[in-house]
């Protein structure tokens, strides 16, 4: 399911839809557009005054790519371009995340020939994607992905991963 992001918002909605469920902006081509992503209040999951996030949709190349949404690295993005990718505290991690919350060796996503697959490897607090902790996922256009405090959303054109 690709989900399709407002330009207004940076709501989240379901494929095929026209128009926010959030805010009621018209929602239109994606590839000619720039999406913010709101600043995530950690307490209520509400977005905050400043400080967003941005991605042109058009901007994206072969590989997917990563881009937080919260934390202290907020805006930053992270290309999905190695057969397998280690998100981490450690420093030879490939996504280094130096916060407490997050594990040396947290999570891995693993690019195969059809998906990206996204691996807890025995971390603390646990891996989420969609707000629920997973073991092993696949992700797809849209999802968000929790490593410890941080939140990052998958940014991939839709045959990317198909």
């Amino acid at each position: 399911m690709a989900y399709v992001f407002c330009n207004s918002c940076g709501h989240r909605n379901p494929p095929n839809s026209s128009f926010c469920s959030s805010c009621g902006a018209v929602l239109d081509m994606p590839d000619e557009r720039t999406v913010v992503i709101a600043q995530v209040d950690p307490m209520q999951d509400l977005p905050g005054p400043s400080d967003n996030a941005s991605i042109r949709l058009g901007d994206i190349g072969e590989h997917a790519v990563l881009v937080i949404r919260s934390g202290d690295l907020i805006g930053s993005r992270f290309t999905l371009s190695k057969d397998i990718t280690q998100i981490g505290r450690h420093q030879d991690s490939d996504i280094l995340l130096d916060d407490i919350t997050v594990s040396r060796r947290h999570a891995e996503v693993v690019r195969t020939s059809k998906s990206l697959i996204v691996r807890d490897l025995g971390s603390l607090n646990g891996t989420y994607v969609n707000q629920s902790r997973v073991d092993e996922f696949a992700l797809q256009h849209g999802d968000e992905l929790q490593v410890g405090k941080y939140r990052m959303v998958l940014f991939s054109k839709a045959d990317i991963l198909s």
